[in-house]
Order: C-alpha cells, then structure tokens, then sequence
C-alpha cells in the first residue's frame, strides 16, 4: 500500500508522460508546491518512478536554493537582500534575526513557529531594508524593531493578539 507521500509523488510523475532526468526540476517543483518542501521520502519515491538514483535528485534540489527541505514555519521570514535593502543595512536585520531565532537561512524554528528565507529582491527597494512575514512588508526595518516583530508573531499564535 502506497503512502501518501508516495501517491502525490506517483500523481505528479504521472502528469509527466516518460518522466526522467529532464523533467526533475518540474517534478520537483510540482511536489514542493503540494507538500511545502522536499521531504526525505518525497525524495526516495521520485527516485524509484523516474529510476534516478536519491543522490542525483537531492544534488539538482540542493544546486537551486528555490527548493526547501523543511516545512515552512508558522510565521515565513523572508529577509530582502536586493542591492537597496543590503546599502540600508538589510544584514544588520539579517544577523539580528538569525540571533532572535535561532536559526540560519533556510531553516525552521524547533517548535515549527518561524522559518527563515534571504531572498534577491523584493521590489520594494524604496522601503529599505525589507523584511516579509507571511508576505506582509515591514519597511525600514532595523536590528532594533527584531524582537518587536517576532514577539507579534509569538503573541499571535498564542491567541494574544498584538
């Protein structure tokens, strides 16, 4: 009997008429997009229908830094580092983030909570530095304002509302 991750990866090969090596980066981002991240067994199954081996596919997944391999937190920290934001200090905010989560880029808090994301631009260059959190924009955001979004965020999920 199939698991789940098994059948999704075995529906999206399916849409792919003999699906191989050239159609990885589509699979791959066809699963992402259902599951949220690339995980181990999504990984191990996609292997098995297309007959590539694991490590060729977590090498192409690990080449583009569009795939994850963790479920996005509760709270999706994205860190603008586009030429305008990193003139405005965006890794000052983005060392100051790190050091309030946690946690490096590309990775989820322990309690699920926060992830953490440097992205190209944002195209809010006349607002920076950038920070979006669930895809709302902060502007101008220093190292100081750090602990006040995030404990917004912590108030949120704990039903206390900021």
């Amino acid at each position: 009997m199939k698991s789940d991750t098994e059948a999704l990866v075995s529906e999206a090969v399916g849409k792919h008429p003999g699906a191989g090596r050239d159609s990885l980066i589509p699979l791959l981002q066809e699963i992402q997009e259902t599951l949220g991240y690339l995980s181990r067994d999504s990984i191990i199954a996609l292997g098995k229908l297309i007959n590539l081996p694991d490590s060729k596919i977590y090498g192409v997944a690990t080449f583009y830094n569009q795939f994850r391999f963790e479920p996005r937190g509760r709270f999706h920290v994205q860190v603008c580092r586009g030429t305008a934001c990193h003139v405005k200090g965006s890794v000052k905010v983005l060392d100051a983030i790190k050091k309030e989560l946690g946690i490096e880029s590309g990775r989820t808090t322990r309690d699920g909570l926060f992830s953490l994301e440097i992205v190209a631009c944002m195209g809010a260059c006349a607002l920076a530095p950038v920070v979006s959190i669930n895809g709302e924009f902060h502007a101008r955001v220093v190292p100081e304002m750090v602990a006040a979004l995030t404990g917004n965020c912590r108030r949120q999920a704990s039903g206390k509302e900021a």
